[in-house]
């Protein structure tokens, strides 16, 4: 059982990190564990049943591009293989290999160090001139390399858009063409990825969706869309005004508290 007032932070937490290149899984992990919650069925049901209402919000803020630029889904297909392969065959090793509040503080610095640099080693060199157009600055062999990227963050505490905004970028997209295009591949990558775990929960579905659980999964699911909507807007705007260096500060900050926090208890 989840409080209604965890929900609510569980719901921020989520649609706040979902699209920021900060890692929205290891922000969860860390935040059920301040909060003292034990982990449960129901606690990873909920988890994922947040994830589908931050990503709810990128369909409804791109419904425009997504019904007009019928061209982008080809590349968010190409860009979704990798991930489809890679996480049949590789998902369940990673996260069990590649786990603990030790490694996701580790791979928060190291995440961090990469974004505080990675604008001054990639300039733009002309900005897009079709920004509206999004399929018009991407090609088959990008979309297929940031999908490539994009596995990197089966690794827990690797942010899946900071992954994919670095591929971008190391592909040749701007920043508002990089992260745009994060986005709308996290629309299948997200969904894909909640509805296999999902098939984990299919006996248990019944309990979870009881009286006394679904308040607590309707509130996180409604708070976490509506933070994520407010949270993409904000991301277009900042990171092309100010780049990723200041995620990449954030990431070493946090990265250390907790690393001092580990040692500490």
């Amino acid at each position: 059982m989840i409080s209604n007032w965890e929900s609510i932070l569980l719901g921020i937490v989520e649609g706040l990190s979902e699209f920021l290149p900060i890692s929205s899984t290891a922000h969860l992990i860390v935040s059920e564990k301040l909060l003292n919650l034990q982990t449960t069925s129901f606690l990873n049901f909920f988890t994922i049943f947040i994830q589908l209402g931050a990503i709810s919000a990128v369909p409804l803020l791109y419904f425009k591009r997504l019904t007009s630029d019928y061209q982008i889904y080809k590349f968010i297909i190409i860009s979704f293989i990798p991930a489809v392969v890679f996480g049949i065959l590789l998902d369940d090793l990673l996260e069990s290999f590649f786990n603990g509040y030790w490694f996701i503080a580790i791979s928060w610095f190291l995440g961090g160090i990469l974004l505080y640099f990675i604008d001054s080693l990639l300039k733009d060199k002309i900005e897009s001139q079709n920004q509206n157009n999004l399929s018009g600055e991407l090609t088959v062999v990008k979309s297929l390399k940031i999908g490539f990227y994009q596995c990197i963050a089966m690794i827990p505490g690797v942010s899946r858009s900071g992954a994919t905004i670095i591929g971008g970028r190391l592909v040749g997209l701007n920043h508002k063409t990089a992260v745009e295009y994060s986005f709308l591949l996290g629309i299948p990558t997200i969904l894909g990825a909640c509805a296999k775990k999902l098939l984990d929960y299919k006996s248990e579905l019944p309990y979870f969706l009881n009286n006394e659980n679904i308040l607590s999964l309707l509130i996180g699911f409604l708070v976490s869309l509506l933070v994520a909507l407010i949270t993409i807007k904000w991301m277009v705007g900042f990171v092309e005004k100010f780049g990723f260096k200041l995620f990449g500060i954030y990431r070493i900050v946090v990265g250390m508290l907790l690393m001092m926090y580990l040692l500490w208890i």
